[in-house]
């Protein structure tokens, strides 16, 4: 299992409350491929985006720290890219002494 840090930004224009059931989503769609999620996603909440994306001027921004086999997320990151909700992603493969130092995987 590798380490991975996936940073979401939700579209701004949804209620907050449907931004958060995307955290659900993404959740469960983490681990219909095998992974898991480690601890709770970090929620930044409507922040203003340094640019405009598809003309919004704001997103919901969530954090992940996961767990998965590698090219596990592929599919999850392709449901990402046809979504109109998620305006953007970046999925980070961790080194392996940060993925320590969160106590995602024990230290070598």
């Amino acid at each position: 299992m590798r380490a991975y840090e996936l940073m979401v930004i939700i579209s701004g224009k949804l209620e907050e409350s449907s931004a958060h059931a995307w955290l659900k989503t993404i959740t469960a769609s983490i681990n219909n491929v095998g992974g898991q999620v480690h601890g709770n996603p970090d929620w930044w909440g409507k922040r203003r985006l340094a640019y405009p994306i598809l003309k919004q001027d704001d997103g919901y921004y969530a954090v992940f720290n996961l767990l998965a086999e590698g090219g596990a997320m592929d599919e999850v990151e392709r449901g990402f890219r046809i979504s109109d909700d998620v305006l953007r992603h970046k999925l980070l493969r961790l080194p392996d002494d940060e993925a320590a130092r969160r106590g995602m995987v024990s230290a070598v």
